[in-house]
């Protein structure tokens, strides 16, 4: 049910297609084991085992949101830390600079810290590296906006509203 019970129609709808084509559903597990009837108080049954697992499934959601929320006022942030540093970064940008591809670069890269320290990072990081990069320098005003919020929250403070930024396109 946990499983099914991501919304409290899918396992009824699915439970009605099997029965309609013969099938017999038999619950191997729980308050109520032994095989399903689609008629009467069996077809209302599972229809409130169905709500009750989308009820958890929302329930779990709601508390993993509020623990994300509650770490990133911590300033903690889950996930890996990059594999590409700011000085490997600049290594690349100045090859390419001078026209050596990203294959040919990668391989004398080296991680410095975790879990692969002592490997060289894949092609798909540096590139990923060299797009987060470009997005950077495309939009620094967004990336100096979100640094002064990020800021005002350390503090304790609620970045108020932003004025509207004409589309680049516009200017």
């Amino acid at each position: 049910m946990k499983r099914l019970g991501r919304g409290a129609v899918e396992p009824t709808a699915l439970a009605d297609h099997l029965t309609a084509h013969g099938l017999v559903l038999e619950m191997l597990a729980g308050p109520l084991p032994g095989i399903y009837d689609p008629t009467g108080p069996g077809k209302l049954l599972f229809a409130f085992f169905a709500a009750m697992a989308e009820t958890e499934r929302e329930n779990i959601r709601e508390s993993t949101l509020e623990g994300l929320d509650t770490a990133a006022r911590k300033g903690k942030h889950g996930g890996r830390p990059p594999v590409i540093t700011d000085d490997m970064l600049h290594t690349v940008l100045r090859r390419r600079a001078n026209g050596e591809s990203v294959e040919r670069i990668q391989p004398d890269l080296i991680i410095p810290t975790g879990k692969r320290k002592g490997h060289n990072p894949s092609v798909a990081s540096v590139y990923r590296a060299l797009a987060e990069h470009a997005k950077r320098e495309a939009y620094p005003e967004a990336v100096e906006r979100a640094h002064a919020d990020f800021a005002a929250r350390q503090v304790g403070e609620v970045p108020g509203p932003r004025p509207a930024v004409p589309d680049r396109a516009s200017l």
